[in-house]
């Protein structure tokens, strides 16, 4: 028997996982109902079953055990989720009051599958051509959903964008810190790394309230995106789950199968490496089936074209904290027949301190390259020597080629959600979380930002053209680097957070896009949009292999000196063969020349308007301090 429920003629099974002796099925008549209209025992056990008759798509349904009879349980299976209020409305909840039945308690939803693909185009676009967006869906519509979403896609067509990182859609509650009752109660979750259910896309980013909407309107807008050639990825959180620590609330899975789902320490309380209360047993033969099942999923039914893990290393752990050499979910995945094209990505760290870019298990995963980061972020903000940088452009072999990889490996960012904006990134040297309630000891500390001599916002012409300028060092250095690229969304017309480096539960104008900076920094936007047609033009630029140095590339130093790789910061990189271009960068604080190789060269582009046009064969070029320029024949 398949577990969740399914719908079979005149007849719909039920099937749930519990280890409690006895559980009930409650079926409701509205999705406002106090109390349900029918109880049925189920049979069974573990795997406990029923079918009923006459009962349809749209009914609300959850269970109960045994063990706590008051407590009402999701189906950890549910493909759609209701809540009985809109998106952070709090009428009739109490602070510190968890929620353990009634109106406000949410309800699983019986669905069908049907909805109408034809004419979709899902776009397969190979990895090595994928320019990755990452975007918060309430974020960057201004509060909106799903199907306002669907205007921005005209946005992401002009600027290049062949795939969206979507973060968490998958059913939470965000008002969660008013559950907790704490200093933060007045706040709103606002990222949701807290998944309440798997399965459902969340209701309240649905435009209709009407019970499963969400279902229809998230198909609606993977539709869209697949016939604008854009594939759709998701963020998404098995390490840990929205019930907190051992004694936080119950919703779903603490109810059902305890020591099946969640890590335990002997004395009953949860390990912590999600860093967010508990730690979900992704290895466990139940936890692991329903994150297989899941993926099949959304890939299948969904239509979903990749999915970025977070924190998983998590999913690399036994259940002492040890790392396996072979987690059996990693194989699970990457053996499942319907996960056979989809794009895997994984977060390759966890709050216990496991570091494992360049060394994740999975054959098949990708992962956020935070070396990347780092390094671009301390050459270009931090004065470092170009030898990391290099080889960073070159696509980070000494972290992926190991093994037979590839710079395919390598997800290349610079900024994500998870931090500063770009922007901001030039803009504050310090964190200002003020705003999240921690008294602004959360987020990261050491950023490698800059504020060029003034923190925050200023109408200095000198400072804000150097801020400019930086930002497109960043991007230049983002995409003209062998790895696959990620933008974060906003970045690209300089969006920023007012110094936030943690903006998970701000829901407001900290977090929200605005657009009206399109226009005001259309300078940079449009910079952006030549930085991404310039790397799909080259094809060397995301080529899926390694640079050999035998022929292929050579490295150049300033003035036509060798590259002194432990004290210069300046470096020309003449990519040859068929698609030869010739990258020049100085962060020197004078301008530098470099002689040029044989051949016409012109200036294709530079983060300095002063750069000049064109060289003309074994000439020299002045490349502007603090700057980068690329030049093809």
């Amino acid at each position: 028997m398949k577990l969740g429920v399914h719908i079979r003629k005149e007849e719909t099974q039920f099937v749930v996982h519990s280890r409690a002796n006895r559980l009930w099925l409650l079926l409701f008549d509205s999705a406002d109902a106090e109390t349900p209209t029918r109880e049925i025992e189920m049979t069974g056990g573990p795997l406990w079953h029923t079918t009923v008759s006459g009962v349809h798509s749209g009914t609300l349904y959850l269970y109960r055990t045994d063990a706590v009879p008051e407590q009402w349980l999701l189906d950890p299976y549910a493909r759609a989720v209701h809540f009985s209020r809109s998106w952070g409305e709090s009428a009739g909840i109490e602070p510190g009051q968890h929620i353990r039945t009634g109106r406000h308690f949410p309800k699983g939803i019986i669905t069908d599958d049907h909805f109408d693909w034809r004419g979709e185009k899902r776009p397969e676009t190979p990895l090595e051509k994928t320019i990755i967006y990452e975007a918060h869906l309430r974020g960057l519509t201004g509060g909106g959903t799903y199907l306002d979403f669907i205007e921005k896609i005209p946005h992401l067509q002009s600027l290049g964008i062949t795939a969206v990182e979507f973060m968490p859609v998958m059913e939470f509650n965000e008002l969660e810190f008013l559950l907790e009752g704490a200093a933060r109660k007045h706040l709103l979750n606002f990222w949701g790394y807290s998944t309440l259910a798997f399965f459902a896309p969340m209701s309240r980013y649905a435009a209709s309230r009407e019970p499963g909407a969400a279902i229809t309107e998230f198909k609606t807008l993977v539709k869209a995106l697949h016939n604008a050639g854009i594939e759709v990825i998701l963020d998404i959180v098995f390490n840990h789950t929205a019930e907190g620590p051992f004694n936080g609330p119950v919703y779903s899975f603490r109810g059902l199968d305890e020591p099946a789902y969640y890590m335990i320490k002997p004395d009953g309380t949860y390990p912590d490496w999600s860093g967010c209360g508990n730690t979900f047993n992704c290895n466990h033969p139940i936890a692991k089936q329903l994150i297989v099942d899941c993926l099949k999923y959304w890939a299948q039914e969904m239509h979903v074209d990749g999915f970025r893990f977070d924190l998983a290393t998590v999913l690399c752990r036994d259940p002492d904290g040890e790392l396996l050499e072979h987690p059996p979910v990693i194989k699970a995945i990457e053996a499942e027949p319907a996960l056979k094209k989809i794009k895997l990505i994984a977060e390759a760290w966890d709050a216990l301190g496991g570091y494992q870019v360049g060394s994740f298990p999975g054959k098949r995963f990708s992962d956020w390259n935070g070396r990347f980061r780092d390094d671009v972020r301390r050459f270009w903000n931090e004065g470092e020597t170009i030898g990391l940088l290099a080889t960073r452009l070159a696509g980070s072999a000494d972290l992926y080629q190991h093994n037979g990889g590839s710079p395919l490996k390598s997800i290349n960012f610079v900024t994500s959600h998870d931090g500063f904006t770009l922007a901001d990134l030039v803009s504050y040297a310090i964190r200002h979380n003020e705003a999240n309630g921690e008294e602004n000891r959360d987020g990261e500390k050491q950023n490698n930002s800059v504020n060029f001599g003034f923190e925050g916002p200023t109408d200095e012409e000198t400072i804000c053209a150097r801020r400019l300028k930086q930002q497109k060092n960043l991007l230049a250095t983002l995409f003209l680097s062998r790895g696959v690229p990620m933008l974060t969304a906003g970045d690209e017309f300089g969006r920023t957070q007012s110094g936030n480096n943690n903006a998970y539960c701000q829901d407001n104008g900290i977090s929200r896009v605005d657009w009206s900076f399109l226009e005001k920094n259309r300078e940079l936007f449009e910079f952006t949009r030549q930085l991404i047609a310039l790397r799909k033009k080259h094809p060397a630029l995301c080529s899926g292999k390694f640079y050999t140095g035998e022929g292929d590339v050579e490295w150049i130093g300033e003035e036509g000196l060798s590259v002194d790789w432990q004290h210069d910061r300046a470096l020309g990189m003449h990519i040859k063969g068929k698609d030869e271009l010739l990258i020049l960068i100085n962060n020197e604080a004078v301008d530098l020349s470099f002689e040029l190789p044989e051949g016409n060269w012109n200036l294709i582009l530079s983060t300095d308007p002063l750069a000049g046009s064109s060289a003309s064969s074994n000439s020299v070029f002045l490349v502007p301090a603090h700057s980068v320029c690329v030049l093809g024949e």
